[in-house]
């Protein structure tokens, strides 16, 4: 079972994101500030959970959580400023946003940039080991895929409805055939190198 918090002390809010690794989308970001004696024996890393799993433990966060807040960085201001820094801006949203002000950050990861003074602690693996870093994990990729799921409608030759984003066969094959949507990374790799040659010229 994960644990409930790094310290008694103070105020703590896990933070985890999702969607780094797109080639189209935002990439969300979630803040969570859990009760410190907070349990919960399902709860877990977004990604060892099913999607059913992800959406029913979705309702009992936003339930029981002290404060929670979702941070969104477009995929422009992804193209402008890496999608590192990006992923950094969207916590700092999330942690903006929140209703009650936390005095310690759980970052899931190795890296961060420091928010407003507030200290924090990088945990890799974290939304493995901490109760909150996982719920804020769920968050962030529920509502980034709700996100995906609606864009698909508009789009649906590049199968986000499945693939939200990341870089399938499909998807890539669709940007091949079809170009690129207002929502693609531009900056990223989207095809293939050895297909890039032609991908470049049909835009031409």
């Amino acid at each position: 079972m994960l644990k409930s918090c790094y310290q008694k002390k103070w105020i703590e809010a896990g933070c985890d994101e999702a969607g780094r690794g797109c080639l189209a989308g935002p990439v969300f970001a979630a803040a969570v500030i859990l009760p410190k004696n907070y349990k919960n024996k399902i709860l877990n890393d977004s990604k060892q959970l099913s999607e059913t799993k992800r959406k029913l433990l979705r309702v009992e966060i936003e339930r029981d959580a002290i404060a929670f807040s979702i941070g969104i960085v477009n995929n422009n201001e992804i193209d402008k400023i890496n999608i590192l820094n990006a992923s950094f801006l969207a916590m700092h949203r999330a942690i903006d946003s929140l209703s009650t002000t936390p005095e310690l950050l759980l970052i899931d990861g190795n890296r961060f940039k420091a928010y407003n003074k507030i200290p924090h602690e990088c945990i890799v693996k974290g939304d493995g080991k901490f109760l909150s870093i996982a719920a804020a994990s769920i968050l962030a990729k529920t509502y980034r895929d709700d996100f995906m799921e609606e864009a698909h409608i508009k789009n649906p030759q590049y199968d986000w409805k499945t693939n939200k984003g990341y870089p399938t066969k499909k998807h890539r094959n669709s940007i091949q055939e079809h170009g690129t949507t207002h929502l693609h990374r531009l900056t990223f790799r989207l095809l293939p190198e050895q297909l890039e040659i032609n991908f470049n010229t049909k835009e031409e």
